[in-house]
């Protein structure tokens, strides 16, 4: 007899949704994470949530204090040195978004995990994946110096792009696809109102930048940088002058300058690998797929792979059915092929690449220009933005 139904490696918003989807159907689980608590619970990341995320909290009970302090948002703008074009979400679609940091959601996951006794080993070095091709697959690490080992049904790998999961995929089954791109984007956390109630995306003939808030009174904002570029470079006075120069005049207006409290530069890539299932082992979330974040889909995709993973888990204990669970990785890439697609569109548009000579240039600002004038085009990017339904 397995020690746990499902083993989960990660304790990120995808492995700990997940767990907590498990619990609410009464399937045990255990999750094992390398960081400590602390650590986990300090990452810094986007936190734009589709409403299908919000409802996958609300379904687990983990929603309160998103609808206490997230801030609800119905639209955002697209800038340029040409104009600015508000993209009616709500009026569009009918639904919003909630701006809602993931290190909230990660914190409130992991509270309820452990209030509902839930078992999760911090800490947790050396994970390594056993008999996955089996019906009786198992998971080793080790703690405190102590070699531990338990066996299990199923193992969700919910531990990111490095992690031990894709990796023990046979190399003759995983296949995969990534798009590097030759810049970041430098990150500055302020406790500073924010420029606008709204999300700004601007594109600039020295790069891209973001508006965005982490509530009413914390700015998060980024800038375009070379890949080689290094925080050490970027005091907070010429990141908020360059800012203020790529919003433009009319947005960098309602700028707030302040003291930044974190800043730091993230890498972009477009990944995927296929497929998201091998014998008993499941791969979801970042050790599956990567979106450069232009579009808000990661943490958002996380969620989405943790629905579907759940669904077929349940369905499996309720019912002996294993149709599900087989169709678990087709399922979970018909979405995120989408939205790897809309967040690769969305980043050509709006960002300056090496190869962006005077013509391509010129495409961005007539692609722009289209969309301003559109109601076709902003409908298209409103309902991909706001999230594409669950199939």
């Amino acid at each position: 007899m397995s020690d746990y139904r499902v083993a989960i490696i990660g304790a990120g918003p995808a492995g700990l949704l997940l767990s907590q989807l498990l619990h609410v159907a009464g399937i045990d689980f255990v999750i094992l994470e390398r960081r400590t608590r602390e650590y986990v619970e300090s990452r810094i990341r986007a936190g734009v949530l589709e409403g299908t995320t919000v409802g996958l909290l609300d379904r687990v009970g983990v929603a309160d204090r998103l609808h206490a302090e997230g801030l609800p948002h119905g639209g955002f703008a697209l800038a340029s040195e040409e104009g600015v074009v508000r993209i009616d979400v709500a009026g569009l679609t009918g639904r919003s978004v909630t701006v809602y940091g993931q290190t909230e959601v990660t914190r409130d996951l992991i509270e309820a995990c452990i209030a509902r006794g839930g078992r999760i080993e911090f800490a947790a070095e050396d994970v390594a994946l056993h008999d996955i091709d089996s019906a009786s697959p198992s998971v080793s690490w080790r703690q405190d110096g102590v070699e531990r080992h338990l066996s299990c049904d199923f193992i969700a790998a919910c531990d990111g792009y490095h992690g031990v999961g894709r990796a023990t995929m046979p190399p003759a089954v995983l296949r995969t696809f990534e798009r590097e791109y030759p810049f970041g984007w430098l990150g500055v956390l302020a406790d500073v109102p924010p420029c606008d109630h709204e999300l700004i995306y601007a594109n600039h003939e020295r790069g891209f930048a973001l508006a965005s808030m982490r509530s009413p009174t914390r700015s998060r904002y980024y800038v375009q940088v070379p890949s080689s570029e290094r925080v050490e470079n970027w005091s907070d006075e010429r990141f908020w002058d360059e800012l203020a120069l790529r919003l433009g005049p009319d947005l960098a207006r309602g700028l707030v300058r302040g003291p930044s409290i974190e800043k730091s530069i993230a890498p972009l890539r477009s990944f995927v690998a296929e497929p998201m299932r091998h014998g008993r082992l499941f791969l979801a979330g970042d050790a599956a797929h990567i979106v450069p974040p232009t579009g808000a889909k990661g943490l958002n995709l996380a969620a989405s792979d943790a629905a579907m993973l759940a669904d077929a888990l349940i369905a499996f204990y309720a019912r002996g059915d294993t149709a599900a669970l087989e169709g678990y990785s087709a399922r979970a890439l018909a979405r995120i092929w989408k939205a790897e697609r809309f967040s690769w569109w969305f980043t050509g548009l709006m960002h300056r690449f090496p190869e962006t000579d005077a013509f391509a240039r010129r495409m961005q600002v007539a692609e722009l220009a289209y969309i301003r004038g559109s109601a076709a085009a902003q409908m298209s990017i409103a309902e991909n933005y706001v999230g594409l339904p669950l199939e």
